[in-house]
């Protein structure tokens, strides 16, 4: 690999924010060696007009990252780990996971102060499938709009009066010092985060040996335990970073304590599991816990909404 690792990162503020703090953390780590970012704009960076459910899902946000390492031209990718989709490309593999930020769903608007506040017919942004059907789990009045860009993009929409209030991950926030912008973390009973959300995670290729070994410091046991169970329920689920599907654990000493969810797209079906055992369980744990919702009809939610997001019209 030689002196210099090269990171791929979209060009996002947020993407670098995650590209550099790796870049600062390999270079604390280890003395005189060389971190340099590669700036790649990728396809969902390019397609804004349309919901991510119709042109690809968040695929669209890391392949071009994959090809510039099996080409090469990179030697790791940094992640937020609720955009990578649960099986990767052969050659490839995530070996190392940042400690996790806070991993809740945040309300954002200018003029309420909390989800139960929102007027009747209030109109909410969100690009997320997850988020949009678990609102209106909660409050089928609302109106939910396609909202696309990067932080900023979306905050200027916020701010221009398109829409009453918008949902954002609140670690991404936090990353760019927009906690401020903040006036609730929704509940986790009322909006389960996305498997993996708030977690950084490094991909790198799979023969890479050396660059694993340095990329070690880094690396979050707990956070790598809690994905894993995640990661397994989207996995065995086959649902992809658009479908309806939760997952969020949580370790207490070493047991771990997982809650899966899947969601029908009008919100009128929720279905929900809980399983806690080992941490050294975590992936049959997530196994299980998707098993659990599969019995109570989570393939057929899924593939009805999956119908529905690929026909002619726009839920959102």
């Amino acid at each position: 690999m030689g002196s210099i690792v090269r990171i791929a990162t979209r060009k996002s503020p947020l993407a670098l924010w995650q590209a550099e703090t790796v870049q600062a953390q390999l270079k604390a780590a280890h003395a005189g060696i060389d971190v340099q970012l590669v700036p790649i704009t990728t396809e969902g960076d390019i397609k804004l007009d349309q919901p991510l459910y119709k042109i690809g899902g968040k695929d669209l946000f890391v392949k071009e990252l994959e090809t510039a390492m099996m080409e090469k031209r990179a030697d790791l990718a940094v992640h937020s780990m609720k955009d990578v989709a649960a099986v990767l490309p052969q050659g490839l593999t995530l070996c190392t996971f940042m400690q996790r930020e806070d991993p809740t769903d945040a309300l954002v608007s200018n003029n309420y102060e909390a989800f139960s506040e929102l007027p009747q017919g209030a109109i909410i942004g969100t690009c997320s499938v997850r988020r949009r059907a678990q609102l209106l789990a909660s409050r089928p009045d609302v109106q939910i709009k396609n909202l696309r860009g990067n932080v900023g993009t979306r905050l200027s929409k916020l701010d221009a009066g398109e829409y009453d209030a918008i949902i954002l991950a609140s670690a991404g926030l936090m990353r760019l010092g927009l906690e401020n912008r903040i006036v609730e973390r929704l509940p986790l009973p009322m909006s389960l985060p996305a498997a993996g959300q708030g977690i950084v995670g490094i991909e790198v290729r799979s023969d890479d040996d050396e660059l694993q070994q340095l990329l070690a410091p880094l690396h979050d046991n707990d956070a790598a335990d809690r994905l894993t169970s995640e990661r397994a329920v989207t996995r065995t689920l086959n649902g992809g970073c658009s479908a309806p599907v939760a997952a969020f654990s949580v370790l207490k000493n070493d047991e771990l304590s997982l809650v899966a969810r899947v969601i029908s797209i009008d919100g009128k079906t929720l279905i929900e599991e809980s399983i806690s055992g080992h941490r050294s369980e975590a992936n049959a744990l997530g196994i299980k816990a998707a098993e659990l919702l599969k019995a109570q009809g989570a393939d057929e939610i899924l593939a009805e909404a999956e119908a529905f997001l690929a026909g002619p019209v726009d839920i959102i």
